[in-house]
């Protein structure tokens, strides 16, 4: 199997500025990759800054991993999760002092795919989805308020959207002291496309009109670029910013 990676960010049709910080790494032999969405939060500097420390701790802790063989569970888990304490750490850090720091954070989503599995870690709104035979599917909870309530059934899921407070959060990296990311894995089989994103996409663009996006392109590039496009017709509020990764069988020499 090998795998292949792209992504794409756009500050969308209000921001004055992005202050999403994404990146993806494949290994040389296209056996493993890691790929990081992070969502800042806490005003213009702010958010620029926790996103960026976030993605750059991340990326510091896992990169080099990238070149070894498999990870064990185990392992892999407590990399990932290191990397996101680190994250946590300097994020608190820099807020030290720095009044128009104070309220900072990110959210943040992981993919990391070796062999035929995929780890997924987050904390926060933005999502890891699966799109495996031209279906759709989440593999994260949003760690919002409204979530809690469709949880505990106070409102129906297709109630969200007219939710006020739908964008708060119960956790997130910066601005919670719980830095516990929620890691889960999915099994791997050849065509599937793990989807990272900030709920700038999620907000503008519902996820049941991606299949048929997606299905229209035939190159990861234009199918990402599509759905920004698609986000951005929409008036996409919020910066929008999305990694698309791909598990295929090698193309024949």
């Amino acid at each position: 199997m090998t795998i292949t990676a792209t992504g794409l960010s756009d500050l969308g049709t209000k921001r004055d500025s992005n202050q999403d910080s994404l990146t993806w790494r494949v290994s040389a032999d296209g056996q493993r990759a890691l790929g990081v969405v992070a969502d800042g939060m806490g005003g213009y500097e702010g958010g620029e800054i926790a996103s960026r420390i976030t993605v750059e701790a991340l990326v510091e802790t896992l990169q080099e991993l990238l070149e070894n063989s498999a990870l064990e569970a185990d392992s892999l888990r407590a990399h990932i999760q290191q990397g996101i304490d680190l994250a946590s750490r300097r994020i608190d850090d820099a807020r030290k002092g720095q009044e128009k720091l104070s309220k900072m954070g990110t959210t943040v989503v992981l993919a990391w795919l070796q062999e035929d599995t995929a780890w997924i870690a987050h904390l926060g709104d933005s999502r890891a989805y699966l799109f495996r035979h031209g279906e759709l599917s989440q593999q994260t909870r949003d760690d919002t308020v409204a979530q809690n309530m469709v949880d505990d059934g106070s409102i129906k899921p297709e109630e969200v959207p007219r939710v006020p407070f739908r964008n708060v959060l119960t956790r997130a990296l910066g601005s919670s002291t719980d830095s516990a990311a929620t890691i889960t894995s999915v099994k791997l089989v050849p065509g599937d496309h793990l989807i990272l994103c900030s709920d700038g996409l999620t907000d503008a663009l519902s996820d049941n009109q991606w299949p048929a996006i997606i299905g229209q392109e035939k190159d990861l590039e234009s199918q990402a670029r599509a759905l920004i496009d698609a986000s951005l017709r929409n008036q996409a509020a919020d910066n929008v910013s999305l990694i698309l990764l791909q598990f295929d069988q090698p193309r024949s020499m």
